[in-house]
């Protein structure tokens, strides 16, 4: 068996079917993206992720450190940069290319989060009316049973719909400023 009726070694309950169906479409979303990325972002990325690296810190240890050296003169070989603005000018401009592409990734990396949060906002958005909906039923089944808790007038209030305009508008009433 494979999927969420494989045995398992231990006392861990299967994963719900939906929830692998949902993992899959999200992972071949990622891919698609991946996929559908322009050469341009994905060489920066490329370099991005190297940058990050400590491969690229023990490169750097290397041919920097290598380069202080022979130009202080501990080393027999001829010195080629002894006041060392070449190296700085190097370090600067390698600098500069790196902030770059780093940028590069971190603003398609802001895109794809915006992305997620206006599909997280969508998703909460309908389980809310979702549960509105839910809550207006019971409630109404509550009364025609007679049952006490079906009069809490707060349940009139969390039956009705509210738009999220209403509450971003009161979120950015004077006073309501995040501390």
């Amino acid at each position: 068996m494979s999927g969420p009726e494989a045995p398992r070694g231990n006392d861990e309950p299967p994963i719900a079917q939906v929830v692998d169906r949902n993992i899959d479409a999200l992972m071949q979303r990622r891919r698609e993206k991946s996929v559908a990325a322009g050469l341009q972002d994905r060489a920066a990325d490329a370099i991005t992720r190297f940058a990050g690296s400590m491969m690229f810190v023990y490169l750097h240890l290397l041919v920097y450190g290598g380069w202080i050296v022979v130009n202080l003169g501990w080393l027999p070989l001829r010195r080629f940069d002894p006041t060392f603005v070449v190296l700085a000018m190097v370090a600067s401009v390698e600098a500069i290319f790196i902030s770059t592409f780093v940028l590069i990734s971190q603003n398609r990396m802001a895109a794809l989060a915006d992305q997620r949060a206006d599909l997280d906002l969508q998703v909460s958005l309908l389980g809310e009316h979702e549960i509105t909906k839910l809550l207006a039923l019971v409630t109404e089944i509550a009364k025609r049973m007679d049952i006490d808790a079906a009069r809490d007038p707060e349940l009139g209030e969390l039956s009705r719909n509210l738009p999220p305009e209403r509450v971003l508008d009161r979120m950015e009433q004077p006073g309501r400023e995040a501390t």
